[in-house]
């Protein structure tokens, strides 16, 4: 039986076929995923050519007519299943072959499965501690922010990403002795240097307090929380300064995580409401009705009033241009 938590949709797609009719059934279980297929009499003898990803049969037997029917049962993390993370979505996906030869020989027969899950509420990402990008911030918290490869599952192994795709970017703060704490970005911009100076070329990302602009232009996002003193940035990469080394800086803010203002917020566009929303309580997205426009408080916060010790500037960087496939354009990422 299901979990609640792990609501699933199957996508069945058929790539080849071969004229014998084929019959099978797809049970994406809660960590598992059972796959009957009911084959014709001529590949009942084949039956060691039969795959799940790269498993053989779990079970195979002869029906009364002659047919045969291979049950696969296996766990998600085996056979090959390929595993992605997008948005509120596991996706695990693998192919159902006949293969009478073996690779690099294509399959006579390919049936594409993909098991959809809903992603579970407080879902955790494995790891915690990234191996770079930590700073010590002010008053002994320590500040992180990481690459992430594209599962969730740790840091990225490489710099380079094809224009379009979605690069998660991670953020946490380290509670030790404090009080429970809300981590923000406050800004976020790509720049051609490693420190900002006044030439450098910069795009902005992360603007007005909060603000996700490159969310209006573009299809980037936050992704829900895991925990208050993380956060997690699904950017879309974009072409900017083509040929040359591209940073990602970012002010990374510590706050109260029952307090939010108009300069305290993450704010992310949602195309299909065509508003802005407020990424930790949704009920109060009017603070980010702002975000079009400029939000200041009317009476301006004096510097010595503003808490120390709470922010950090952290760079990530550099980036390497990436060729496109279909296009003469150059990807630059970091």
């Amino acid at each position: 039986v299901m979990s609640l938590l792990w609501q699933c949709a199957i996508v069945l797609a058929v790539v080849a076929t071969s004229a014998a009719n084929e019959d099978f059934n797809v049970d994406c279980e809660k960590h598992s995923i059972k796959v009957t297929w009911k084959v014709s009499p001529e590949l009942v003898e084949h039956a060691a050519r039969l795959f799940l990803g790269h498993c053989v049969p779990s079970t195979f037997s002869v029906l009364p007519t002659g047919e045969g029917m291979a049950t696969f049962h296996y766990n998600l993390n085996g056979c090959a299943i390929k595993k992605r993370v997008t948005g509120k979505k596991h996706i695990y996906s693998t192919s159902l072959t006949y293969r009478p030869n073996r690779k690099p020989k294509p399959a006579a027969i390919s049936h594409h499965i993909k098991c959809v899950y809903i992603r579970p509420e407080g879902w955790i990402p494995p790891f915690l501690i990234p191996a770079y990008g930590s700073a010590e911030g002010h008053g002994g918290l320590v500040f992180h922010m990481a690459l992430l490869n594209e599962d969730l599952t740790g840091l990225a192994k490489s710099s380079l990403f094809p224009l379009g795709s979605f690069i998660p970017i991670w953020a946490a703060v380290d509670q030790k002795d404090h009080q429970p704490l809300l981590l923000l970005l406050e800004e976020c911009v790509a720049a051609t240097t490693p420190e900002l100076q006044s030439a450098s070329l910069v795009y902005p990302i992360i603007t007005n307090k909060g603000c996700l602009a490159d969310g209006k232009t573009g299809n980037s996002r936050f992704l829900p929380r895991y925990h208050p003193s993380a956060i997690l940035l699904y950017l879309q990469s974009f072409k900017f300064a083509l040929g040359e080394e591209v940073y990602i800086h970012c002010k990374l803010v510590a706050w109260d995580p029952e307090v939010f203002d108009i300069e305290k917020k993450a704010c992310h566009y949602i195309k299909e409401t065509g508003e802005w929303e407020l990424l930790d309580d949704p009920s109060q997205s009017d603070l980010c009705k702002c975000c079009d426009s400029s939000c200041k408080p009317r009476l301006k916060r004096g510097v010595d009033s503003e808490p120390q010790g709470l922010v950090q500037n952290s760079v990530l960087g550099p980036a390497v241009p990436v060729s496109t496939q279909n296009s003469q354009d150059v990807t630059i990422w970091l």
